[in-house]
């Protein structure tokens, strides 16, 4: 397949990609030869622009892979358009089928997804995985996240360096600096996926995708950037909480002892994950209403758990189990 990038894109796309993955280059000059990359490629016009960029900047060394979770009846064909893409450029393809258990959709397609792309790595030896989000995905989701009052986790956009779950390969993300039509431009010459529910507004990110599109005045780069402003505040908020556990936690046979000292927003996070440890995970909203009771001093309750204001500090224990 012959396609004409124009090289100044091909330039800026190694630039964004060399900047969150140094030690790629960092191998090569060490003699350790020359790092692969996955690329997580849907068949969309986001993951086609990454494909084709990728390969163009990394001749040799990538390999793509579609994640095929059986839920709609088009995903095969979609799969083999990519397979097709891939065949043409010379750039191997595998496409990974998965099951997606019952429940939460999204998030099970999203675990069975990172599960399979994991093992298809670690067979094909290959060093960090690319995704193709975008400055008008992060965008979108924090609007669509201050519509729902979220903290600042809740706001906090996708990092454009993180860990593949569960594993400790690089997750990169090089294209947060591109906007969603300029992808879109390059990927055309292949005719990449078009998702009908991109156009479904059911979806409350279809209906703000649409919104903004309408808002001249909304610069997406800046809300993105604001985005990653806020991912940052998230860290070191997370830092902040694992010195505060630390310092303040302490365990016995009953359960866990909290004193907090830290501010509201670092203290809620120990909160969160004391409740975590002891009963699993919980809403942020009855974190937030079982911290407020612990301050004004009485004692509460969460899930499993019983929870009293002691001399000591907070104290998290199972709920004794009543007699049939």
């Amino acid at each position: 397949m012959q396609l004409s990038i124009d090289p100044a894109l091909i330039g800026r796309f190694a630039q964004d990609l060399a900047r969150i993955w140094p030690e790629a280059d960092q191998g090569q000059r060490r003699g350790a030869g020359q790092a692969r990359l996955a690329l997580a490629v849907s068949g969309g016009p986001d993951s086609v622009a990454l494909l084709l960029l990728a390969h163009q900047a990394l001749p040799g060394r990538v390999m793509a892979a579609t994640v095929d979770h059986r839920l709609r009846p088009e995903a095969a064909e979609e799969a083999a358009h990519v397979a097709r893409i891939c065949a043409d450029l010379g750039v191997p393809h595998a496409t990974l089928p998965v099951d997606v258990a019952d429940g939460n959709v999204q998030a099970q397609a999203r675990e069975a997804r990172y599960a399979a792309l994991a093992g298809w790595m670690e067979r094909e030896g290959l060093a960090a995985l690319a995704t193709a989000h975008h400055a008008d995905d992060q965008a979108e989701t924090l609007v669509m996240r201050l519509n729902r009052g979220s903290g600042v986790a809740g706001l906090a956009g996708v990092r454009e360096r993180a860990l593949v779950p569960t594993t400790r390969w690089p997750l990169l993300r090089p294209l947060l600096g591109w906007r969603r039509a300029e992808l879109a431009a390059i990927a055309a010459p292949c005719a990449p996926v078009q998702d009908p529910s991109n156009e479904n507004t059911a979806f409350d990110r279809v209906r703000i995708r649409q919104a903004l599109a309408q808002s001249d005045w909304v610069d997406v780069l800046a809300w993105a950037q604001a985005a990653a402003h806020l991912a940052e505040a998230d860290a070191a908020l997370d830092w902040a909480a694992a010195r505060e556990w630390a310092e303040s936690v302490t365990r016995d046979a009953m359960g866990i002892t909290y004193r907090p000292q830290a501010p509201r927003g670092v203290a809620l996070r120990v909160v969160s994950r004391i409740v975590e440890e002891l009963d699993g995970a919980a809403r942020g909203g009855a974190i937030a209403r079982l911290f407020d009771t612990l301050v004004a001093r009485q004692p509460g309750s969460i899930g499993n758990l019983v929870v009293r204001p002691m001399p000591s500090g907070w104290s998290f224990a199972k709920a004794p189990k009543r007699r049939v």
